[in-house]
């Protein structure tokens, strides 16, 4: 990949901070802007943020943090959510400069098991606050969708709701179709996912790998058609293998 691409490092829980730290310092080393994950969930308490602040900052020169409330339901701690990692006031003080935030286009319903968008619009709008008052620049990284008419029509209406942080669309890179059948269920995928659905039903596709090309070529044919849209960048999850993407981005 390019020099300066930025990276997310995922936080699963029960991973090790220190191996994190240094999975960050070596890609920091190699010219890459790394932006690790901190899932509120599974951080015990504001000492424990600060720790890991620290270790990122001082060993490996991070400056850029993705603030999520995390894909487990279980709180280890006193933080459930990005908004209270925001509130520490830690990033801020640590001098971070780029922060975070997740955005959901088909919902969220570990936030609104309901299946709505009250809790997650409510969130956004909060976000949107905080971001009106700080220098920290901020975006909005999404969950991986496979319908531009979806990531259209919720970008909309976030915008519509007064929120306009810069929006870095999530999009699976290419894989196999029950590589991104797996990980759709598993990451809550909603209705896009009869993109794929479809596709695996039709024999002549089945064994072919997928490819983000036509959404990727939807969202641009938008993006040109109304330049206010508020998606500036892409987010790839390289769901079939890093280098499988980076190859694939490349060469597209």
């Amino acid at each position: 990949m390019p020099k300066h691409t930025r990276v997310y490092i995922a936080h699963i829980e029960g991973e090790d901070i220190a191996s994190m730290v240094a999975t960050a310092k070596r890609l920091s080393d190699e010219g890459f802007t790394v932006m690790p994950h901190f899932p509120a969930r599974i951080i015990q308490d504001q000492g424990t943020l600060q720790d890991w602040i620290s270790m990122y900052q001082n060993e490996a020169g991070v400056n850029e943090a993705l603030l999520l409330a995390g894909g487990t339901t279980k709180q280890v701690g006193e933080y459930h959510s990005s908004m209270q990692l925001i509130e520490s006031g830690l990033f801020d003080k640590s001098g971070f400069k780029r922060l975070h935030v997740a955005g959901h286009p088909e919902g969220n319903k570990d936030i609104d098991p309901d299946g709505g968008n009250k809790n997650v619009s409510e969130a956004l709008s909060w976000k949107q606050k905080f971001s009106n008052r700080t220098d920290a620049s901020m975006a909005i990284t999404t969950q991986f969708c496979f319908d531009a008419d979806v990531v259209k029509k919720w970008a909309d209406a976030i915008k519509d709701s007064g929120v306009d942080i810069p929006i870095h669309i999530g999009i699976a890179g290419p894989a196999k179709l029950q590589t991104l059948l797996k990980f759709s269920i598993e990451c809550g995928v909603g209705a896009s996912m009869k993109i794929l659905t479809k596709r695996a039903k039709d024999l002549t596709k089945l064994l072919l790998p997928y490819k983000p090309t036509q959404i990727l070529e939807d969202l641009a044919s938008f993006k040109a058609k109304s330049p206010s849209l508020n998606i500036e960048q892409v987010h790839f999850f390289p769901l079939g293998g890093i280098k499988q993407t980076a190859d694939w981005a490349r060469e597209e």
